[in-house]
């Protein structure tokens, strides 16, 4: 991705302390002295901020310290905004449904308010390819493809509450002419996450770190796509500079489509050893918030046609992840 068109530029970012928003903040410091760009980091908690951005360059780069639900539509005199701020933990999903929905509505409402207060020219929304719901078909899906949701479902808040704001995106674009688009991510990980992350991703590669065995509290039947965190920097950028106004774009490695159950495999055969299996230990769930059983096979067509593609692997992806997760034990 060519970032030299954001040269001379300042990028607001929300939600920078966490995994994408960290990468793209890095992305967009990474050639200062050929292309600066600045950037402001919103955050809620300056102290991890200041760790999390040691060593990225001060001259570019502000911290601000906020709220997303207490935002003002301030002049700031920002020209790009990537709206990442949203809780990802699935837990909280059953626990705090009416949190969830009243954070993601009201705070994506400021980031648009924001946007418009500051005539920018391009905002890209962070969506979920959970708008989808529960598929059960192989086919692929795109973005025109129906939503399966269940709105009754108390854990249905996420998927549902992201749905309004993508709604509301393209609500202010046509209304006010804000430039707003939408990435719907599969799930993404590599470098950066953290040791307690609970996603399944992660309790793999902890599971080879501490040679444990990969223990399923399903029989792994749901199928997705993945993505690395690099390549979703890179369709985040491409749908800021390229995308079209008032449309969504799903953003997955097509080639990564596998079952959860499959995936646990491949870990234990490509970095586990003879000892560490893959077992099945059935339980009760719904409590955790996990998603149901479901097979999400994401097309990024539309994606690849404004120029983006995938390029790392799923074993990419792990190798990153465990290497990255034994330096920050």
């Amino acid at each position: 991705m060519d970032i030299s068109r954001l040269k001379d530029k300042k990028v607001l970012i929300t939600g920078a302390n966490g995994l994408i928003g960290r990468a793209l903040a890095a992305k967009l410091l990474s050639d200062c002295r050929a292309n600066p760009i600045d950037v402001v980091a919103l955050v809620r908690n300056e102290t991890k901020a200041k760790k999390v951005f040691c060593g990225l360059p001060e001259q570019h780069l502000e911290i601000f310290v906020c709220d997303i639900c207490d935002l003002l539509p301030q002049d700031r005199k920002v020209d790009y905004i990537i709206h990442c701020a949203s809780q990802t933990a699935s837990r909280k999903f059953v626990e705090e449904p009416v949190n969830v929905i009243n954070d993601n509505f009201a705070g994506t409402k400021n980031i648009l308010e924001f946007a418009r207060a500051n005539d920018v020219k391009s905002v890209v929304y962070l969506s979920t390819m959970e708008v989808y719901g529960a598929p059960s078909e192989e086919s692929k899906i795109t973005e025109s493809s129906p939503s399966e949701l269940d709105t009754m479902s108390v854990r249905s808040c996420y998927p549902e509450s992201k749905r309004i704001c993508e709604c509301l995106c393209a609500s202010y674009a046509s209304q006010y002419g804000v430039p707003a688009k939408v990435v719907r991510l599969t799930q993404t990980f590599g470098h950066g996450v953290e040791y307690s992350d609970k996603r399944v991703f992660a309790e793999f590669a902890r599971s080879v770190i501490e040679k444990k065995n990969i223990v399923l509290k399903t029989k792994g039947e749901t199928k997705r796509n993945y993505l690395s965190v690099d390549d979703a920097v890179n369709a985040i950028l491409t749908v800021l500079l390229d995308g079209k106004t008032g449309e969504a774009y799903n953003a997955s490695n097509e080639e990564t489509y596998c079952s959860v159950y499959d995936m646990a495999c491949m870990v234990c055969e490509k970095f586990g050893n003879e000892k560490i299996k893959v077992k099945i230990e059935e339980s009760d769930i719904s409590r955790f918030g996990y998603a149901p059983t479901l097979k999400m096979n994401l097309s990024s067509e539309k994606l690849r046609a404004i120029g983006w593609r995938p390029k790392k692997s799923l074993t990419d992806m792990f190798s990153e992840t465990i290497e990255y997760m034994k330096k920050h034990k």
